[in-house]
């Protein structure tokens, strides 16, 4: 249904470390970027290897606060490690823990996952729904 989603942040070269390190683990890298020009155009985008962006950031002074609870974005995992990965490189990247890596029995026998509030705010999650 989505084709891609943007975060307004107030740090776009915090963000930017942040998404960096956190999103290796599940197999997204940073596929453009743009750190040229007037401080408020810049952005940087997120996605697979050689495809086009699904996560940009975009720098903006005023961006507002990041939405409270009842929103978050999920990260499609490739594995249970990924996960775990995920969140140990979120923490040590500047990221809150909102519930460490572990299977959630409420959404289902399979669900493993992990919730990190990034530095501007926004909670994201990194998950998989299939058999160990």
């Amino acid at each position: 249904m989505l084709h891609h989603i943007s975060f307004g942040v107030t740090n776009l070269r915090r963000a930017t470390d942040f998404y960096d390190a956190a999103l290796e683990p599940l197999g997204y890298v940073r596929v453009w970027t743009d750190f040229e020009g007037d401080e408020d155009t810049q952005a940087v985008g997120y996605g697979k290897p050689g495809g086009g962006d699904k996560l940009a950031l975009k720098q903006h002074q005023n961006a507002s606060v990041a939405p409270g609870p009842g929103f978050h974005l999920a990260f499609s995992a490739p594995s249970r490690e990924s996960v775990d990965r995920f969140y140990d490189a979120a923490i040590r990247n500047g990221g809150k823990d909102n519930g460490a890596p572990g299977l959630r029995p409420d959404y289902g026998p399979n669900y493993y996952a992990a919730y990190v509030v990034d530095p501007e705010g926004f909670r994201i999650e990194a998950v998989i729904n299939t058999a160990a």
